[in-house]
């Protein structure tokens, strides 16, 4: 089974191919794929779907995850932007027959690292060790979408409740 974490952004999306073989996950691919950062929003919402619906033809994933929508008091307008992109993601993966799943930041936090509130650096490092890469992942949005796939891949093998 392929699973193609995602990290959505409107400027950089950090996505993470993981397979899950005899129950245990192996980081396959990840990168990052670059919008303008100027722009108009349908811009580059429209330039994301394009590398989105590219990257599921080249992967080939037997489906995607995405790290659920949250909310700070302080940044309302973030979600909403991230809002957008998520919306673009969901419909990549739909117009391909792909079932999404989504997981809170917390569990995934949780499970790759040990802590739900683990920072960005911790979630890096450890992402650097049970991939076994010579150095973090950079920037942190590649991270944070090989940590979803890696999540849902654990969560599919030891056969757990998806969300």
């Amino acid at each position: 089974m392929l699973i193609l974490g995602i990290d959505p952004g409107l400027r950089i999306t950090g996505y993470g191919l993981v397979s899950l073989t005899a129950g245990r996950p192996l980081l396959q691919e990840a990168g990052v794929l670059r919008m303008k950062s100027k722009g108009d929003l349908a811009e580059r919402l429209c330039e994301l779907h394009k590398h989105l619906a590219e990257l599921v033809v080249e992967t080939s994933p037997d489906r995607v995850v995405v790290e659920q929508l949250y909310a700070h008091y302080k940044h309302p307008r973030t979600a909403i932007l991230m809002g957008h992109a998520r919306g673009v993601i969901l419909l990549a993966a739909s117009q391909n027959g792909l079932p999404v799943t989504s997981l809170g930041a917390t569990l995934v936090k949780r499970t790759i690292t040990g802590n739900g509130h683990a920072s960005k650096r911790q979630v890096q490092r450890s992402v650097a060790a049970l991939c076994h890469l010579p150095k973090p992942p950079d920037p942190p949005d590649v991270a944070d979408a090989i940590a979803i796939a890696w999540t849902l891949a654990l969560r599919i093998a030891h056969h757990a409740p998806m969300a």
